[in-house]
């Protein structure tokens, strides 16, 4: 489970990662130092995924975005100002080695909230009375073109 809180910046289509919380099922965790930095790290890899790793292509469907000086991976300022992470308790899996659960990739998805969290602010521009346009990765030329549309949308309404 995660719960992700932003910030939005309706004039520029910035964001303020300012709050994720997380709580994950490993079983019975085997060291929960590893276990936490687990979670920490693949859900900050599906934040990249979901708001700023667009890939490009041209007209022939080559790659245009394959080096890091083309395609922007998380950095440290992706990272939530308040990032919590806790292990569920009490939920041993039975039949696997030591009742642990793999923790590696499952976390990677819990990056769907950090983008939720987007779209909602984006919604709020139109009063959360128009389901916005709003595809991954959330980029800030994205967030701002789904923004203008809500507001030509509300004005129709």
């Amino acid at each position: 489970m995660a719960v992700s809180e932003v910030e939005l910046d309706v004039l520029t289509g910035k964001y303020k990662f300012l709050r994720a919380d997380i709580i994950h099922d490993v079983g019975r965790s085997i060291n929960k130092k590893i276990d936490i930095g687990q979670v920490e790290g693949a859900f900050i890899q599906g934040v990249g995924w979901v708001t700023n790793e667009e890939m490009k292509y041209d007209e022939k469907g080559n790659l245009l975005n394959h080096s890091p000086d083309t395609y922007k991976i998380p950095g440290v300022n992706d990272i939530p100002v308040i990032f919590n992470v806790h292990l569920l308790e009490g939920a041993p899996q039975p039949k696997t080695i030591r009742r642990s659960k793999a923790v590696g990739e499952p976390p990677f998805m819990l990056a769907f909230s950090t983008w939720l969290a987007i779209k909602d602010a984006v919604s709020a521009v139109a009063d959360h009375r128009i389901e916005p346009e709003f595809s991954i990765p959330a980029t800030h030329e994205k967030i701002l073109l789904s923004i203008d549309k809500l507001k030509r949308e509300s004005c129709e309404i």
